[in-house]
């Protein structure tokens, strides 16, 4: 699979590393994007959007997931499927920039490029599950 090539995909894939390193090795979202910084990567600043957003509201991304996951807890979940969905789901629901089609197909490719074979499909059916649900979710 191809990497992302517009800015906002590599931030896309940028934050799910960051999020990804923050879970494998148990410090907080800001703690891993404040690594980033020392080590001279430059942070898109949509990056650290994403991270910060995913960081403030997983608690209630997360309770979304595991309510609208047949069949899955979030603990059974690939990791990275989990990290990829918080970022679906924060850009689906809290992002008025990102278009939901777009949240929904971004996380997609981004489960093509990191994930198994199955995940695409239990990315897509997920997230499109929240996005039929965001009226209601949000109100």
């Amino acid at each position: 699979m191809s990497a992302p090539t517009s800015a906002r995909g590599k931030a896309r894939r940028r934050a799910v590393d960051v999020l990804f390193e923050a879970e494998q090795r148990g410090v907080s979202a800001a703690e891993a994007l404040a690594g980033r910084d020392k080590t001279n990567q430059v942070i898109n600043p949509y990056t650290a959007q994403i991270v910060e957003g995913v960081a403030a509201l997983q608690p209630t991304i997360d309770e979304f997931l595991a309510t609208y996951a047949q069949g899955w807890t979030l603990d059974r979940m690939p990791a990275v499927d989990r990290i990829i969905l918080r970022v679906g789901s924060w850009e689906l629901l809290y992002n008025d920039d990102v278009p939901d089609g777009v949240a929904v197909s971004e996380a997609v490719e981004l489960a093509k490029t990191l994930s198994t074979d199955e995940s695409p499909s239990f990315v897509n059916g997920l997230l499109g599950r929240l996005q039929q649900l965001k009226p209601t979710l949000l109100a």
